[in-house]
């Protein structure tokens, strides 16, 4: 096996190791919160419990499930985010900073998410349950 292929498949092994880990999706739901807190918005946070609850699938076992719940909850927030527009001092200050951090997590979990979902096996994941 050549140094690139080993090094493509490193890589496809890490994001789907991202995307089976339970934290990503607890610290993207406590980023979320901390900026839509105050003042209180309504829609931003309707993720924060989503995402909590995908982090307790991951828990109880549902790790491919718990993968696609993320990925879709990333990518439907970093369309959110996406769409609100800071002006450019506005971007370096700590709400900026979050912001970038919030949406960068996002799109790290959706391609996490979306490889862990996508090339899960679910006869592997039912064994341990039976």
């Amino acid at each position: 096996m050549s140094s690139p292929e080993k090094a493509q498949q490193s890589f496809l092994q890490k994001a789907k190791t991202w995307g089976e880990n339970p934290v990503p999706p607890a610290v993207l739901a406590t980023l979320i919160f901390a900026q839509h807190a105050r003042p209180f918005q309504t829609v931003p946070m309707i993720f924060p419990p989503l995402l909590l609850f995908s982090t307790y699938l991951n828990l109880q076992g549902y790790k491919i499930d718990s993968a696609g719940t993320t990925a879709a909850l990333s990518g439907s927030y970093l369309v959110l985010a996406g769409r609100r527009r800071l002006g450019f001092m506005n971007k370096f200050g700590a709400r900026g900073i979050i912001r970038g951090a919030t949406m960068g997590l996002c799109l790290v979990n959706l391609v996490g998410g979306g490889l862990a979902y996508g090339f899960g096996s679910r006869s592997k994941e039912d064994e341990p349950k039976k």
